[in-house]
């Protein structure tokens, strides 16, 4: 079954997908937020495209765990998104993917104009990897 994780921030959303069979997630593109009409848009064509069956979206909960103003505001975009697209949404704690992410292209040695895929779409592919090594 082939996924797609979404790592969505107020200005950009990073997009993973995992092969075919579930098993491995990779960073594919960032999608750049301009207003949520365009944005859905974009992501409904990804899953068109590459026929996605799910989508795993990671939901950034404060350090104690509870939802709070950024949380909401990314269920807010998922509900708009789920009145445009067919697709099982679920969401995935998501606390400190961005760092992790941030700390993995440093620890590569990447230099930042060399950087093909930000940090966003590597974390949308931890968020996913995290989700698909929990199911199997």
């Amino acid at each position: 079954m082939r996924s797609l994780g979404l790592d969505i921030g107020d200005k950009r959303i990073g997009v993973a997908m995992s092969d075919p069979r579930g098993i491995l997630a990779s960073p594919i593109k960032i999608i750049n937020r301009k207003d949520d009409g365009g944005t859905i848009e974009a992501i409904a064509d990804i899953i068109g495209q590459q026929q996605i069956e799910q989508i795993i979206v990671g939901l950034p909960l404060s350090m104690e765990g509870t939802i709070g103003h950024q949380a909401e505001k990314v269920k807010d975009f998922v509900l708009k998104l789920c009145q445009h697209v067919e697709v099982p949404v679920a969401f995935r704690d998501e606390r400190l993917t961005t760092v992790s992410a941030k700390n993995l292209m440093q620890s590569v040695n990447i230099k930042k104009s060399k950087r093909i895929i930000r940090y966003d779409a590597i974390a949308a592919a931890i968020i996913l990897q995290g989700y698909l090594d929990e199911v199997r």
